[in-house]
Parts: structure tokens; sequence; C-alpha cells
């Protein structure tokens, strides 16, 4: 039977907490600072069931001026995820091109049609660019950076 109709509903999973040592590695200042920056309301801190410090991972994102890591719903160990909007997509004959428009970014991938039928691929949809590469190469290209 589903919680709601026993008169429970699901709760939303508990915030990720930092003890104020891997908070204060995280913001590139020392314990002390932090513990300055409790004091002075500067930052939310919690205390766990033994009294020490913990301070929640939006404080540390906030304070960071990084902006929240996007939630993909993979558990992959690649990094390089964008999540981002189907932008067009142009398949012929085996292979398609997707553009995919990731925050301010705009990727191509060339992926097999196939894969578009399977993912539904269309002007619009959701999705996530995972990129995961072995090399990067880096060039010069004068004319186009004046």
């Amino acid at each position: 039977m589903p919680a709601y109709i026993m008169g429970t509903m699901p709760s939303k999973p508990p915030p990720r907490l930092l003890k104020a040592s891997e908070a204060a590695r995280a913001l590139g200042i020392s314990l002390d600072t932090l513990r300055r920056w409790d004091h002075d309301g500067r930052i939310r801190v919690e205390r766990d069931a033994s009294n020490r410090r913990v301070v929640p991972a939006t404080e540390i994102e906030r304070l960071a001026s990084r902006a929240p890591r996007q939630p993909t719903g993979a558990r992959l160990s690649a990094r390089n995820r964008l999540a981002g909007v189907v932008r067009s997509v142009e398949a012929d004959g085996v292979m398609a091109i997707v553009e995919i428009a990731a925050g301010p970014y705009r990727l191509a991938a060339a992926i097999t049609r196939d894969a578009v039928e399977e993912l539904a691929l269309a002007t619009g949809v959701p999705v996530v660019a995972t990129i995961k590469a072995t090399s990067v190469m880096v060039s010069r290209e004068d004319d186009v950076l004046r």
C-alpha cells in the first residue's frame, strides 16, 4: 500500500553534512576561521549528537561561489556531466548529430541513429551529456581569437 494511503509521507533525504574540518578544507580556510564565521553568523552550521559543528553542503556551495552540481540521476564515475536540452537532431544513415545547449555551452555529439531512437531524442528533450576522454588537445588559432 502506498505511504500516503497509510498516513505517512516519504521524507526528503537529509542534507549532506560535512565535518567542520572538511568544510574548512573545501572552502580553503582554516578551522579557526570557520569557527569565527560561525560566531559572526557568516556560515550556517549545525551541531551533531556530540555537539560538534557540521556544515551543510549547501553552505559550502553558497560560500564557494560555485554553482551547485546538477544531479544527473546516473551513478557514474565520470565527473564531466552537463545537464542540458536538445536543440537539434540530424540523422543520416546509421549516425546522427545531436546538438545540446548546456548552460552557456553548445555541444555536438555524434551518436548512432539507434541511440537517438532508443532515447527518443528530439528538440526540447532534457538530456545529460557525459564527457569522458583520455586526452585533450590544445591549439592556438590566433585568427579565431582576434
